[in-house]
């Protein structure tokens, strides 16, 4: 049996899912939609799906270069990166769109199947936390 955590709202965690990268399209992150065998009785696998497939959109969105990404790399560079302390960059929009979602997918859905998702952490792959409500 796993090891009995608690997490910062002293629900006991059982156990920690990691979701895989999907390098199958090249080094954008998107991650694996098939469900783990951990959460079979956690989530159902549709709206893990949905939650992956839209989480893997704003990624793919995040790391898109746009006319304003290149513009935002010039000026970093011209203030000596001074300017990216001033401003809210396309990555970090990003990421903070998909930090809303996940609350938002929390709230609605994975909590009341009793399962939490954590969002990624640094490296991209993403952390899911089981809670026993």
């Amino acid at each position: 049996m796993a090891e009995t955590a608690r997490n910062a709202g002293n629900m006991p965690i059982a156990k920690r899912v990691y979701i895989q990268r999907d390098y199958s399209t090249g080094m954008l992150p998107k991650f694996q939609e098939k469900l783990p065998r951990e959460l079979d009785d956690i989530i159902t696998p549709g709206t893990f799906q949905k939650t992956v497939q839209e989480l893997n959109k704003i990624y793919e969105e995040t790391e898109t270069m746009k006319c304003s990404t290149y513009w935002e790399g010039l000026f970093s560079c011209l203030t000596g990166y001074l300017l990216l302390g001033c401003m809210e960059t396309q990555y970090d929009a990003g990421l903070k769109k998909a930090k809303i979602y996940l609350k938002e997918q929390n709230k609605k859905s994975l909590l009341a199947e009793r399962s939490a998702d954590k969002g990624p952490v640094p490296d991209w792959s993403a952390l899911y936390r089981n809670c026993n409500l």
